[in-house]
């Protein structure tokens, strides 16, 4: 009885462990490459629309041919251009109907309803602002992947939150911290600063985009064309691999009610939705 009792616990233990890991993402459509060098999309639920970004040029210059495009979350009524005056835009974040874009060294607010840029903040010595990521009370946080850094929009007023961090990219606010993933690894901070705790590593060092699911598990896009499911105690597994067609895995957004992740595969121009099963 104790050897079979053993046998059946191992059995489960085992078949818990595969269903687990069990994860993968299915295509469900894709766009022509009618967008211009998509960074990043933005999934918004009340708006149920797609934002995503148009660098259309160098990826660090201020040359002003940036854009911001939208679409429907089934990848029709695309507006490849919808608002201009942007030079090499990178992560997304809404609050209400404005939209926040990290664009070089300052971050452009858009009035998603009115259709137009209402207000530039500068990020005073920012380089290569990427990312964006707006926690539940409005606190906006931005990082800058040339710098090093994560700046805190409190109120709109910028301020420095964590330096010293190379090859930071991707940060995501939740309601039990500030996670970023820098250098094939994702880490956790403290909302206001503080020391980092490293939750996985071992992926492609271009770690990218990143977002969280309802059962706290993470979805971890690296440019190169991979994308990582995580679980809290850093056990991982590959989602996506495109790296052999080439094509760029970036700034990812998601639907987290439908499990949707929508993917910006920046130089071929298109975005590519999934679904995680």
């Amino acid at each position: 009885m104790i050897r079979y009792t053993s046998y059946l616990f191992v059995l489960l233990l085992s078949t818990f462990s595969v269903a687990a890991q069990d994860k993968q993402l299915v295509k469900t459509w894709e766009t022509d490459s009618v967008l211009k060098i998509p960074e990043s999309v933005l999934y918004d639920a009340a708006a149920n629309t797609l934002y995503f970004s148009n660098i259309d040029g160098a990826p660090d210059q201020k040359d002003l041919v940036g854009s911001i495009g939208k679409m429907k979350p089934d990848g029709s009524e695309i507006v490849v251009e919808w608002i201009k005056g942007f030079s090499a835009p990178k992560g997304l974040g809404i609050k209400g109907n404005i939209l926040y874009v990290a664009d070089v060294d300052e971050v452009v607010l858009v009035d998603t309803k009115a259709a137009k840029i209402i207000k530039r903040i500068p990020i005073t010595g920012a380089a290569f602002l990427n990312d964006i990521s707006i926690a539940a009370n409005g606190d906006v946080y931005v990082t800058d992947s040339k710098k090093g850094t994560i700046h805190l929009l409190k109120d709109d007023k910028p301020t420095l939150l964590l330096e010293n961090i190379p090859g930071i990219n991707g940060v995501l606010s939740t309601a039990d911290g500030l996670y970023y993933v820098a250098k094939g690894a994702l880490y956790k901070a403290g909302t206001n600063g503080g020391s980092a705790t490293k939750i996985a590593e071992g992926m492609e060092e271009g770690t990218d985009g990143i977002e969280q699911t309802k059962s706290k598990d993470f979805i971890v896009s690296a440019w190169v064309g991979v994308i990582y499911y995580i679980k809290p105690d850093g056990t991982k597994t590959v989602l996506l691999n495109t790296k052999d067609q080439k094509k760029s895995t970036a700034d990812i957004g998601f639907d987290k009610e439908k499990e949707i992740v929508y993917v910006p595969t920046f130089f071929t121009n298109r975005v590519t939705a999934y679904q995680l099963k």
